[in-house]
């Protein structure tokens, strides 16, 4: 590298007030937008991260109710979430009663005595309405 001649004026480079403050200006907008997506982006994550509010916490009694659901609806008696007309689907309900059936033999000795008389119930009244649909298509 060589050196300036020393005849030519070193440049300098002449800062003033104004471009200062637009600099800090810019500065203090980009973290303000920095800022604004991290909280925006925040309850993206956080919502990700926790459970549907909505979902009931994982039980026995859920369980066996969902399959209970299920076995209702392949019973016919109750419409599909979709919405179309009940089908009887006896094969399918029998599986879903055994299931609960095989989940109150699997849990006993570990269940509370509430879980013990909501199986208890949930199967009854399953076996009931099986028997009372097999009983009207033999019939129909």
């Amino acid at each position: 590298m060589t050196d300036p001649p020393h005849d030519e004026p070193e440049k300098k480079i002449i800062v003033d007030e104004d471009w200062k403050s637009r600099v800090q200006a810019e500065k203090e907008a980009l973290e303000r937008k920095q800022q604004q997506r991290q909280q925006d982006e925040e309850p993206a994550s956080a919502a990700q991260a926790e459970p549907d509010a909505s979902l009931p916490p994982a039980s026995l009694e859920v369980l066996a109710g969902s399959l209970a659901m299920q076995a209702m609806i392949a019973m016919g008696l109750m419409r599909v979430p979709e919405g179309g007309k009940p089908e009887v689907h006896l094969d399918q309900a029998k599986h879903f009663v055994d299931t609960i059936a095989m989940l109150e033999e699997k849990t006993e000795g570990n269940r509370t005595p509430e879980e013990t008389v909501i199986l208890s119930n949930l199967l009854h009244e399953l076996r009931m309405a099986y028997l009372a649909v097999q009983q009207r298509q033999a019939d129909g």
